[in-house]
């Protein structure tokens, strides 16, 4: 049996939102018979609206992303007629119970949101990190509580994800949420993960990200000079514990690698190749592999705690990435350094003293176990030190100038 089937949106125009916008509303055509489905949940400015086309006008990125939101619920129902075509019992009642979900795996963002963060547990520990599940835990809760602060909804419709929701959680990121604008913008990456995911499996059949470009700002990743890693170093410190955070500290700004990196150290990971001792090792954030030398100072701090690790089969005794934090702040106290002493600023600080001193960038990034180059072009600055001992050098083959003139 031959049957018409029809999508077709129009404006309820005598009704406008609080921000000045209609509702785009759906109906649905089917061998003469007519029904309305109601609010499609988009609205727009009904200047826009091209009631011949049943679009928004125009190539804005509002534009394209309302009318790609429009193309997905028509893609949709038409999906649904020719699922159905053929059944006796089609009719625009049982079309209907598709697109209100009562025939539909996911019509709205969180439950695809919860999924996507059950694949990613199944992963711990295999190719993702807890720290990855975190991330993307923590971003669930604050999306879901900018539905509340903006909507007051526990949900949101995926036809109603367009990009000026996106925009407006960006907002709210930096605003309510109180982030950085680079923790913002690191927060909408890992949304925008979600997006594709969903995209991926056909979920969602339009892009909320469509024309947004994501921009970090430049940051100034503090570093310790010489003198201040001497003064950390040669201080005597009568309560146990600042020595021991002490320790591990300066081991890592002479090894460069992360807390976690530290942490998982094993006597296995000290190998030994043409009698000079290497840590090879895998970073846990990114699993590349990772080889520095061992400098005379690690090698004396992992001497000194050879026989103390405290913890079954670990190089050093590490306490939490938390108290190590807390104890730094009172070893900068007791030596009159200024800086937010953190346990990650040994890391930029050894990057940045091995660039000044002349080691190879490839190099550097090699040993940081860096994925890019352009992450280890962060900590290429020039510092004081190093301009003087450029200049110093210049001075010495400018020796033969100094007679030139007399002053």
């Amino acid at each position: 049996m031959r049957t018409n089937f029809k999508v077709s949106f129009y404006l309820r125009s005598n009704y406008e939102n609080k921000e000045g916008k209609s509702p785009v509303m759906l109906r649905i055509f089917l061998n003469g018979e007519m029904v309305n489905f109601g609010s499609t949940k988009i609205f727009v400015n009904k200047t826009l609206w091209s009631n011949t086309t049943c679009r928004l006008k125009g190539r804005t990125a509002e534009a394209l992303s309302v009318n790609a939101a429009l193309d997905s619920i028509s893609t949709m129902l038409n999906n649904a007629y020719r699922r159905f075509e053929n059944d006796e019992t089609l009719s625009l009642d049982k079309i209907r119970s598709f697109f209100f979900g009562k025939d539909r795996e996911y019509t709205t963002l969180l439950p695809i949101f919860d999924k996507f963060i059950e694949d990613i547990r199944l992963r711990v520990g295999h190719t993702i990190s807890k720290d990855s599940l975190q991330k993307y835990s923590v971003l669930r809760k604050h999306f879901a509580e900018f539905l509340n602060y903006k909507f007051r909804r526990k949900d949101i419709g995926l036809t109603e994800l367009t990009p000026s929701v996106v925009q407006d959680f960006e907002l709210y990121l930096g605003t309510v949420a109180g982030c950085a604008y680079n923790t913002s913008v690191k927060k909408l990456k890992t949304f925008k993960t979600v997006i594709i995911y969903a995209q991926k499996r056909g979920y969602l059949l339009h892009d909320p990200f469509i024309n947004h470009h994501f921009h970090l700002e430049p940051v100034n990743r503090g570093f310790l000079t010489d003198e201040e890693i001497m003064k950390i170093a040669n201080k005597d410190f009568s309560i146990p514990r600042l020595g021991l955070v002490r320790d591990v500290f300066i081991f890592s700004c002479f090894t460069g690698l992360a807390y976690i990196d530290v942490s998982n150290l094993t006597p296995d990971n000290i190998v030994t190749l043409d009698d000079k001792q290497w840590i090879m090792t895998k970073r846990q954030k990114t699993s590349v592999e990772t080889n520095v030398l061992l400098l005379d100072i690690p090698k004396r701090i992992i001497a000194k705690y050879g026989h103390k690790t405290y913890r079954d089969g670990k190089l050093l005794p590490v306490l939490t990435n938390q108290k190590i934090n807390a104890y730094l702040k009172e070893i900068a106290d007791l030596c009159g350094i200024k800086k937010n002493l953190t346990f990650h600023l040994a890391r930029h600080t050894f990057a940045t003293m091995s660039l000044s001193k002349g080691v190879p960038m490839e190099s550097v990034s090699k040993m940081l176990g860096h994925t890019n180059i352009k992450t280890t072009q962060i900590y290429a600055r020039i510092t004081n030190k190093k301009i003087e001992h450029d200049m110093e050098e210049l001075a010495g083959k400018l020796g033969k100038f100094n007679t030139a003139m007399d002053v």
